[in-house]
Order: structure tokens, then C-alpha cells, then sequence
């Protein structure tokens, strides 16, 4: 809303006509009869109207109401805001002295006091907005209290294995975070906690699922995850009470809310800041990424070593197997050694049994020569008796003696005449 929209009071100034009564000069009125009769003139012709000026003597009670006025260089308006805690969540900043604010409301007259005043429904920051406004105090006020303090800040883990992501399951900004895990870290276990991202109970549900999951220590690692909008859709993450879970959270958190041009309070609490979802699944998977890198490097270099090795051993061995004799080439060659000796062996034999079957031709040339047969031969006969004894003599023979007689060719029986 721009100021020049308001129908402040200045722009709004009306013409009141005194009513006609028929009170006597003489007539005197009680204070409250007077009050009553302003009342029922001012009430009903200021019903909803704007106001500039700037806070002073603000008096906050502890029944939740604010009483301040307003006042310019020239006149002050007394002021009440009821229940301002609650009309807080709709215009979130802090009222202070010195602040120039518009005020929408009605004018009322209070009777004890016999004044009139402003009972303001509706509060806006001069020159910035509600909520920008609100931002600033409550970075202020966390600022001073340590809660940004770098020295407070957690390490991440570098080589996560278990991830929690608190944001809504059906938004873009989980999808970025899981296609970038999965490229970079497949093997990360993520847990999802549900939870609105924007509205009024958003903080409430985010704020319940941080505690879940450090009473239950489910991940090393607590991301809050929200894609980009307007400073009202990020307000649930500028909650004070989020702020202070987070920095009492015992698992190191970050915090991927909106883009990178996007900034909440969570963004100075939490111990990272990621300028977007993407951005903090890259951030947590840094180490787990560069160790892989050196794992394929090494991998890559122990290969090269390792064939390097091969192909020296390789020409070793091959300069070596030049030099050395194989034993296949040795039992080669012992073969061949003991065909050759087998072959001389042979010949070694054969010339001998040639030798001795010259011998041996000899033997039996001077046997044949003496045998008895050679000489039966030349026509001689051997006569023996029935005994088979040999007859030397002729005398030895008596007429009618059955003899043997023995040629060359065979034998025949004869009788002695």
C-alpha cells in the first residue's frame, strides 16, 4: 500500500455541523453529560480513518495492549492498540519511540479522561514495509544476543552418510536436492520430515521437526529446504523461536531457503547458509565428490604403475628367456642327443653282429669241414648194430646181424651174409 493511497487525516478533513440543540445559555451540564454529548458528535464521523506521526511515550502492558501517541510539530493523538501480540503476526515489527508509523482506527473519547483518542486495528512502518521492518529488528535483536557469532557455528561433517531434509515432500525444492545427490552421492541415506514452508503454523511444524529428528538423532546433517518467493511466503523462516531451535539444535544444520538473492534469519543462525536447495546438496556432498575424484586419480594412477611394471617385467623376461635355454628346447635337444646315440648305438650293433656272424660263418665253415656228414658225403657210411652201436671193424660184424647203414642222404637196414 502506498502512502499516497491513505486517506490520512490530513487529506480527510471533514466539515462537522455542530447540531442544533435547544439548550438554554442557562442550561448547565454535568462533566459526563458533556463527555457523552462529544462522544455521540466525534465517534460517529471518525468511524475508520489514517493517521501519520511519529511514536512516542510507548507503554506496552502486560495484558498485551500498547498505548503510544502520535504526535507531528504541532499536536499530539493519544493511543491505544488492543491485543497487539496478536495483530503482531499480521504486522510483524516492534514498535518503538521515534518510529513514523500509519495508524488505522477510530477516533474514541475516553470519559475518565474527558479526551479523546485513537484506538488504532491496524499499524504500518513509514518509508519501509511491516515485515522488512520486522527482519531488521529481530537480526538485531539475535545479533546482539550472539546467536549469528561465527564462533558458535558447527563444522559439517565431511563425509556424511545420513541427510535429513525438512521441507514440503510435494515441492520443487526436495526434487533439486535428490537429482543432485543422486549424481553426486548416491549411496547418502535421506530422510524427509514434512512440514509446511509457508503459512501461519509453517514455523510451529518446522520447529517439531528439528526436535524430532535431534531427540531421535536421525541424520548427520539437518537441511531446511524451501525454493524462492516473496518476503511473505519465506516469513516462517525469520520466526524468533525457529532461530532459537536451530542454534540449539545439536546436528549442524543448513539452511537452503529461497534463492540466492533470498535472505532469512534462519540463513544467520543456521551453521551454513546455501544460496539455493541445489547449492546445499552440492555443499554437503563437497568432500564425498573430491574423494572420489582422488580414488579415480589413484585408481587411474596405480593402473599406469601397475602396467608399467608388467611391461618392464615383460622386456625383462624377455632378455632373460633370450639367454636361458628352455627345458622344452633342452629336452629337444636331449632327444635329439639320444636319437643320435641310439642311431650310433645301432650301427655300434650292427657292425658287432656283423662281426660275430662272420665269426660265427667261420665256426661253421671249419664245423662243416669236420662234420661227420661231409665226409658221408665223399661217399663214406656208418654201420651201426641193432644196439645202435657203431661198427668199427668188420670183424665186429657175424652173418645175419641186422645193421644200420647210414649215408649222407638217409639210412637202410641190411642182414650180414
Amino acid at each position: 500500500m502506498k502512502l499516497d493511497d491513505l486517506p490520512l487525516f490530513s487529506q480527510q478533513t471533514q466539515k462537522v455541523e455542530p447540531k442544533k440543540t435547544d439548550i438554554a445559555k442557562s442550561e448547565c451540564f454535568t462533566v459526563s453529560e458533556l463527555t457523552a454529548k462529544i462522544r455521540e458528535t466525534l465517534e460517529p464521523v471518525f468511524t475508520s480513518i489514517w493517521v501519520k506521526g511519529e511514536v512516542s511515550n510507548f507503554r506496552p502492558a502486560s495484558s498485551g495492549h500498547v498505548y503510544f501517541s502520535l504526535k507531528d510539530a504541532g499536536s499530539t493523538l493519544p493511543v491505544a492498540c488492543f491485543n497487539w501480540n496478536n495483530r503482531r503476526k499480521k504486522s510483524p515489527f516492534n514498535l518503538e519511540d521515534g518510529m513514523e508509523i500509519l495508524c488505522h482506527g477510530k477516533i474514541t473519547v475516553y470519559s475518565p479522561r474527558g479526551s479523546y483518542q485513537l484506538i488504532a486495528d491496524q499499524l504500518e512502518p513509514v518509508g519501509a514495509g511491516a515485515l522488512q521492518l520486522a527482519f531488521e529488528q529481530l537480526k538485531t535483536k539475535l545479533n546482539q544476543e550472539g546467536l549469528f557469532d561465527i564462533k558458535r557455528k558447527r563444522a559439517l561433517p565431511l563425509f556424511p552418510t545420513r541427510l535429513v531434509v525438512i521441507t514440503s515432500p510435494s515441492g520443487a525444492a526436495i526434487q533439486d536436492i535428490l537429482n543432485i545427490l543422486k549424481r553426486r552421492s548416491p549411496w547418502l541415506n535421506v530422510l524427509v520430515l514434512a512440514a509446511f514452508v509457508q503459512g501461519d503454523s509453517a514455523s510451529a511444524q518446522l520447529i517439531n521437526a528439528l526436535e524430532i529428528a535431534n531427540r531421535f538423532q536421525l541424520g548427520d546433517i539437518i537441511i531446511f529446504a524451501r525454493g524462492g518467493g516473496s518476503i511473505e511466503d519465506l516469513w516462517c523462516f525469520n520466526d524468533e523461536n525457529l532461530a532459537r531451535a536451530i542454534s540449539s539444535s545439536q546436528i549442524p544444520v543448513v539452511s537452503a531457503v529461497g534463492h540466492e538473492i533470498d535472505f532469512t534469519i534462519s540463513d544467520f543462525v543456521s551453521d551454513v547458509r546455501a544460496p539455493t536447495p541445489s547449492a546445499a546438496a552440492e555443499i554437503i556432498t563437497t568432500y564425498w565428490v573430491d574423494a572420489a575424484k582422488r580414488m579415480s586419480e589413484y585408481q587411474s594412477n596405480m593402473q599406469k604403475s601397475i602396467l608399467r611394471s608388467v611391461e618392464f617385467k615383460k622386456t625383462l623376461l624377455s632378455h632373460i628367456s633370450a639367454r636361458v635355454i628352455s627345458p622344452k628346447d633342452k629336452l629337444r635337444e636331449q632327444a635329439q642327443r639320444a636319437d643320435e646315440l641310439y642311431l650310433k648305438l645301432c650301427q655300434a650293433m650292427q657292425i658287432k653282429i656283423e662281426r660275430r656272424k662272420n665269426s660265427f660263418y667261420q665256426l661253421i665253415s671249419k664245423m662243416e669241414a669236420l662234420s661227420p656228414l661231409k665226409v658221408l658225403e665223399r661217399g663214406f657210411t656208418l654201420v651201426k648194430d641193432a644196439k645202435e652201436q657203431l661198427i668199427r671193424s668188420a670183424n665186429d660184424i657175424k652173418t645175419g646181424m641186422e645193421l644200420k647203414v647210414i649215408f649222407y642222404d638217409g639210412q637202410r637196414r641190411v642182414k650180414a651174409l
